[in-house]
């Protein structure tokens, strides 16, 4: 019989043969958490057992409040080094590596043919290399940590489509921004999304990494684009164990398909206060902004910093700009490169790697009434720290335009 990729994963991690619907109790091969880990380690400390099962497969990366900006996060993350130190759990990075989700792949924990689980719902980031990944909840990783297994509803698969040539201007941001305005944020409730198509085979690592990231803004499980050659180039030499890739087979039954023509596709924005409210960059153009962010686990990769450097090279920002590099191995490739200067040079803040004003935990909080206008995933009222805030998302090339100019710009303008 014929299977998706995400049945014939889960047929494999369960030894028996299984299809969409079916629960199964199953091992992960690696638990991500990054500072909520204290909070999952005091649950894991009520069950009664302990010592985790399998210590070499838990990852835990501090984030999201890095360095601490407060003494209750720094109580945080004392606690999670002194569990760390009592488990032995050898794969530990504190607060000077970056983003969970970028330092998972720059490490070689993300592998073709691996199932991933983590405390983050942006776990969906992995399957841009041929895992399935999914984020589960706090109780859940604790449970992981405890007996290692965890049960799953073997999910349905979405088939995306990419056609075309991209476009001028055009980045994976404005296409997962499209496909999110177009199927809304409900599309993939509960589904595995398989992007695939010729446009996806001519997209490099970082810019997969987008979509996969973005799947969790339709309410999928997981996303997942089939692995070649790009992602066996990129994983050697990184890969932390043996892995083995698996594909959807022809023939296998999928629960829809939507294709999408990117030579089509305009540059996007998200307005507030959902990721499905999609808008042209020409629609919401002239929309005044107080704050641009470029970074985050979505956009903070060596490309897109590069992006926005080809844009902010000689000018200044009429905005405040906050410029996060997604993990310090991509900061310091920038460094070399000369675009932290063009940033610095351009009026713009650059900050330590890690989650910050994303989450409105500090490094770029918003006030009453003001506007910023980001690369991140995420919209919601009070996302950034402020219920009173309004967050339009867009990508670096957009982000780093309108933050020129102080006003929502087509890139096209600047390039």
């Amino acid at each position: 019989m014929s299977k998706t990729f995400v049945e014939k994963l889960m047929s494999r991690k369960a030894g028996k043969d299984v299809t969409a619907g079916e629960i199964v109790s199953i091992e992960p091969d690696f638990v991500m958490s990054h500072d909520n880990a204290a909070a999952i380690s005091h649950t894991f400390k009520k069950i009664g057992v302990e010592k985790i099962k399998y210590p070499e497969r838990v990852v835990i990366i501090l984030d999201h409040e890095v360095p601490a900006p407060k003494e209750s996060s720094a109580i945080n993350h004392k606690e999670i080094r002194q569990f760390v130190q009592e488990q032995g759990i050898q794969h530990f990075y504190d607060v000077n590596h970056g983003i969970c989700h970028q330092v998972f792949v720059d490490e070689g924990f993300a592998l073709p043919g691996k199932l991933i689980v983590g405390s983050d719902s942006h776990t969906t980031t992995y399957g841009a290399l041929g895992a399935v990944s999914a984020g589960i909840g706090r109780s859940e990783v604790a449970a992981v940590w405890a007996i290692g297994q965890l049960w799953f509803q073997v999910p349905e698969t979405l088939k995306i489509s990419l056609v075309g040539k991209m476009p001028r201007y055009l980045t994976t941001k404005d296409i997962a921004l499209h496909i999110i305005g177009r199927i809304k944020s409900d599309g993939a409730d509960y589904k595995a999304v398989e992007f695939c198509g010729e446009a996806v085979g001519y997209m490099d690592v970082e810019e997969r990494l987008v979509l996969t990231n973005m799947a969790a803004e339709m309410g999928a499980k997981n996303g997942y684009i089939p692995p070649d050659y790009l992602t066996f180039d990129f994983v050697k030499g990184r890969a932390k164990v043996e892995y083995e890739p698996l594909y959807s087979d022809e023939g296998a039954k999928f629960c829809g398909a939507v294709e999408f023509d990117i030579s089509k596709i305009l540059p996007a924005v998200a307005k507030p206060h959902t990721v499905d409210n999609y808008c042209t960059v020409e629609e919401a153009a002239g929309t005044k902004i107080d704050q641009a962010l470029i970074g985050t686990c979505t956009n903070g990769r060596l490309c897109d910093l590069e992006a926005a450097a080809q844009i902010l090279q000689g000018k200044k920002v009429k905005a405040r700009t906050l410029i996060i590099p997604a993990s310090w191995e991509i900061y310091r490739a920038a460094l070399k490169k000369g675009y932290i200067e063009i940033f610095i040079d351009a009026g713009a803040m650059v900050l330590n790697p890690g989650c910050g004003p994303c989450l409105g935990a500090h490094l770029g909080v918003m006030a009453p009434g003001e506007v910023t206008f980001s690369t991140a995933n995420r919209n919601f009222k009070g996302r950034m720290g402020c219920r009173e805030a309004e967050i339009y998302l867009g990508s670096p090339l957009s982000v780093a335009a309108s933050a020129v100019t102080g006003e929502i710009t087509h890139p096209g303008r600047f390039l």
